[in-house]
Formats: C-alpha cells, sequence, structure tokens
C-alpha cells in the first residue's frame, strides 16, 4: 500500500514532457489531503461545490451548512485517513499516469503535447496548471477526465472548474474534453485482464462459488432524475468487461462512499454485502469500477470497512481486483484517447475564451509546431 508518505510533490507538470508545446492536456481529478493538516479545508472544498450536493439556502447557505458537515466529519475522516498513512495517495498515482501518458505520447510523436494535472478541490489545482501551460507556450488545451464515466458531480464539475480558471486568468486557450470513456476498448479489455487475473489466483473451490461485487461511488438521485448518464456508463462498463471474461461469476452492483444530507442512489455496497451473505455466499471478489486509482475509498472503504463488514456478515474469503495506478497500459488507454481527439479535433466542441483575453506572456514564435505523429504510426 503507498501511503501519502510516498507520495510525489504535488507538481502540475509531467517533468518528462516538452519544455514548449502548441497543445497541452491537462488530467482533470479529484485530489485529495496529503496530510492530516490538508483533510479539513479538502473537505470544505468538496462541500462547498453545489454541482455535488445542492445544500438549502443558496450559496450563503452552502457555505455554512458545508462548514457544520466537514466539523462534524472531521475526526472520523482524519481517523480513516490515518489508517491509510496519513492522506491520499490519489495525487501520487495521478502524477505517475501523467508522466506514462506523456511518455506514450513522446513515443509517438516528434512534437508530442505537454501533459499535465489538475485536481478539482486540492493542489495543483487548475490555475496552477493552466498557468503553467500557458508559460510553456500552449495555445489550445484539452481536458481529459480520469473519471471514466461521465456524471455532472465529477466531470462536468471539474470542466466547469477549468473553464473558469481559464476565464479569470483571461487566457486565449480554447479547451476541448475528452468527457467519457466507459466502453473504450481497451479500458475494458484492460479490465477484464485484472479481474481475470484476479479469478485465476483464487483457489479452484473458492473460484467455482465466488460472487462478483461491483462496487461504484455513489451519486445522489436528483442527478439521475434530470437524465445524467452516470449509472448507464456504469452497466455498460459492466457488461463490457463480463462479455470479456471467461466464465464470468455471478455480477452484483453496489454504490459506496454517500456524504451529505441528500438522498442518493442504491444498493449501498454494504447492504450488497449484507444480501449475499444471508442468500449463503460466503465469497467475495470486490471490483471498484469507477476508479482508476486507489485513494480513500478503495484503500479505505473497499480494502478495510467493506472487508470488516464482510467478515462480520460470515464471509470467509474476500478479495478485491486492484486499481490501475501505475500499470502501462492505462498510459497507453489514456495516450490513445488523445490521439483519437486529436485526430477529429476539427470536429469536437470548444469552449472558447471570452472577448478580449489578456496578451500572451510569451512570444508566439516559440511554440513548438503543432501536433505530429511519426510517419510510421496511421
Amino acid at each position: 500500500m503507498t501511503t501519502a508518505s510516498q507520495t510525489t510533490s504535488a507538481r502540475s507538470m509531467a517533468g518528462n514532457g516538452p519544455d514548449r508545446a502548441d497543445v497541452g492536456i491537462l488530467l482533470l481529478n479529484m485530489g485529495g489531503p496529503e496530510n492530516q493538516r490538508a483533510i479539513r479545508p479538502f473537505l470544505y472544498n468538496v462541500f462547498a461545490d453545489r454541482q455535488i450536493i445542492q445544500l438549502p439556502g443558496g450559496a450563503i447557505g452552502q457555505y455554512l451548512l458545508s462548514r457544520i458537515i466537514v466539523n462534524a466529519r472531521l475526526r472520523k475522516a482524519k481517523e480513516n485517513y490515518r489508517k491509510i498513512g496519513g492522506g491520499s495517495p490519489i495525487v501520487h498515482w495521478t502524477t505517475l499516469q501523467m508522466e506514462g501518458m506523456q511518455r506514450r505520447l513522446n513515443e509517438r510523436s516528434e512534437n508530442p503535447p505537454k501533459v499535465g494535472m489538475a485536481m478539482r478541490y486540492w493542489h495543483p489545482g487548475a490555475e496552477e496548471a493552466l498557468t503553467c501551460m500557458d508559460a510553456a507556450g500552449v495555445r489550445r488545451m484539452i481536458g481529459l477526465t480520469l473519471y471514466p464515466h461521465f456524471t455532472n458531480a465529477t466531470t462536468g464539475s471539474s470542466q466547469d472548474d477549468l473553464i473558469a480558471a481559464r476565464d479569470k486568468l483571461a487566457l486565449d486557450m480554447p479547451i476541448s474534453f475528452v468527457s467519457k470513456w466507459y466502453d473504450h476498448s481497451g479500458y475494458l479489455d484492460l479490465w477484464a485482464h485484472k479481474i481475470q487475473s484476479a479469478l485465476a489466483a483464487l483457489e479452484q473451490p473458492v473460484r467455482e462459488r465466488v460472487q462478483l461485487l461491483v462496487s461504484a461511488h455513489g451519486l445522489p438521485e436528483r442527478f439521475v432524475r434530470r437524465g445524467d448518464p452516470y449509472v448507464e456508463h456504469i452497466k455498460a462498463t459492466m457488461a463490457g468487461v463480463l462479455e470479456r471474461l471467461d466464465d464470468p461469476p455471478n455480477a452484483h452492483l453496489g454504490f459506496q462512499s454517500r456524504a451529505g444530507p441528500v438522498r442518493w442512489i442504491g444498493p449501498q455496497t454494504q447492504d450488497v454485502i449484507s444480501e449475499l451473505a444471508r442468500a449463503g455466499h460466503d465469497a467475495l471478489l470486490v471490483w471498484p469500477i469507477a476508479f482508476v486509482s486507489d485513494h480513500i475509498e478503495t484503500t479505505y472503504e473497499v480494502g478495510m470497512l467493506f472487508r470488516d463488514a464482510a467478515t462480520e456478515a460470515g464471509i470467509t474469503e474476500y478479495h478485491v481486483v486492484p486499481s490501475f495506478n501505475d500499470d502501462p497500459g492505462l498510459w497507453t488507454v489514456l495516450a490513445d484517447l488523445v490521439d483519437s481527439h486529436m485526430d477529429k479535433l476539427d470536429e469536437v466542441p470548444t469552449r472558447a475564451p471570452p472577448q478580449e483575453p489578456r496578451a500572451r506572456s510569451h512570444p508566439a514564435g516559440g511554440a513548438q509546431q503543432s501536433w505530429r505523429k511519426h510517419s510510421d504510426r496511421p
């Protein structure tokens, strides 16, 4: 397990990228507190975001109630983070994914894009990342979500945050987005390989009776009522991966990580565990489907909280499909997503900057030539 003390520093740009580039790629993720002191302000940022949870009283009510909620949850949150090393490893893993993706793009192009990352609720944030991109001569930005399944609560919020930061900085930098990739063949293949490997590691009697528990991050019900596609994206990923498995086990879907005084979609993962135990099942393989790296939801909730609940319910075999973390296969998937996006860049919707952006702080002639792949690639 990677602890917070093992994480790399929160730099926003890949260290192995070009000094200057025309096109920039920002990996969009949630972020997480690197130590105990960062937990309170990190949680304030999360609960202040009305795109996730709309608390009563408008913006003022959100501000006041979010602080009440955070203060009530703070002791427990600190305790949970202490159990996984004191803070979140998400920036560490995202940094490795950023640098791995940059490596793949460097291999594919004479003039690769510059890759960075922007965390929605902690450091490095969107303003820091865009400032670095601007200083490197970037003229066009692509936001690549690290949430494969689209919802306005995560990807939507991150995209709006990036646009707001661009406009606040008055950058002349059009932005387009890779907003979802739940059905990308490489992504489905990668999950299928990890699940097949986890199944193969089980002793045969366990393999024959194991149940696959698919655990996705929860979502307030209001998003689904308004047509948010998140649940359908989760189910599509499930179907695409299961059809790739040899003799797949029975699969059951649950949702985890509820927070705040609003109604959330179900069933809860812990309730599914209890139901499976009551039905006589004693072996589980848990697949954290919605995440591309370990953080509090996988390391603590799936790895500890749900394991304890399963043991208490009488389940004797509890196993977890590992996250992608620094898997080179994910670097390839991310690079493929960028390749595909770049190939049709003139066709994709772009969020243009407002009128009269500020002058660029660097000479335009210093930027690299536009993205150009090696001639040996189609």
